[in-house]
């Protein structure tokens, strides 16, 4: 046999080569470990309950309910909610909840909470009132900084809160087009503010208490119960130029040409004080 025959029949019937390391670890890596696999079924498995769970038919808002409501009316915060029915409780938005009930005339802060398996819960802080603004139409009640959060009919019976606060009776034809969610004019609210804080002391008054009333040709008027009078100040803030130092000062020559009347009149003689131009003070028994 030749030497080339004998080495193709050695070719032929010898072992065949092992395999090596490196080709082992390729293949091991390409192939993944029975573990992984379960890893893998596993986290999908949970992906699709979760999404089954968000988007599914079960939790989703079946009850709506709202607490610390005084001002806002009930009604409107229901119509608010009731439009979240139906839809997934684990996807509501709480910010735009919050922002549409925040939008409310009395509200201050809301705080939004889904509450498992199926309700909406919303609570609502609102703003404190400072105020009460008397039309020919209701009683409004105005926040801090103007804004009137509440209506009430003119002849209820108003709680001890309310019926401390100060109130101004406006008289004027267009205030009776006022209504919630209103603000107030800066420039009358500051004046019924002043006056409110005259003490009638300041005035040489034997009155315990004054109320402010607003009419359309007197302006705000100083309205004492007992003794019976009635002062009017005027308008302020129709100047431009005017600012604040300037109705302060008007104010306080008002405030001592009525002291001076009172001092050369007796109190209970005085009916009425027209004190609109301090420098000229009209009176009538």
């Amino acid at each position: 046999m030749s030497s080339t025959a004998l080495r193709q029949r050695r070719r032929s019937t010898g072992h065949a080569r092992p395999t090596s390391p490196a080709l082992r670890r390729r293949v091991t890596r390409r192939l993944p470990r029975p573990g992984r696999i379960l890893a893998v079924i596993l986290f999908a498995t949970l992906v699709g309950a979760g999404v089954a769970l968000v988007a599914g038919p079960w939790l989703r808002v079946e009850r709506v309910a709202h607490a610390g409501a005084r001002y806002t009316a009930a009604a409107t915060l229901d119509q608010i909610l009731d439009a979240y029915r139906g839809r997934p409780l684990l996807a509501l938005d709480s910010r735009a909840i919050a922002e549409q009930v925040s939008a409310l005339p009395a509200v201050a802060a809301v705080e939004v909470t889904a509450v498992l398996p199926d309700e909406l819960r919303v609570t609502v802080a609102e703003q404190t009132p400072a105020l009460t603004w008397v039309t020919s139409a209701a009683r409004l009640v105005g926040a801090a900084d103007g804004t009137l959060i509440a209506e009430l009919p003119r002849d209820t019976e108003l709680s001890a809160d309310l019926a401390a606060l100060p109130t101004v009776d406006d008289r004027r034809r267009r205030s009776r087009l006022l209504t919630v969610g209103d603000v107030l004019p800066p420039s009358e609210l500051e004046t019924a503010r002043r006056l409110l804080a005259v003490d009638p002391a300041m005035l040489g008054s034997k009155a315990t208490q004054l109320s402010v009333r607003v009419d359309a040709e007197f302006g705000f008027i100083l309205v004492s119960s007992q003794p019976a009078w009635q002062a009017a100040f005027g308008f302020y803030g129709l100047d431009p130029s005017a600012g604040a130092a300037d109705v302060d000062g008007r104010i306080e020559q008002q405030v001592a040409a009525i002291r001076t009347l009172l001092a050369a009149h007796a109190e209970t003689s005085v009916r009425w004080v027209d004190a609109r131009n301090p420098g000229k003070v009209y009176w009538a028994p």
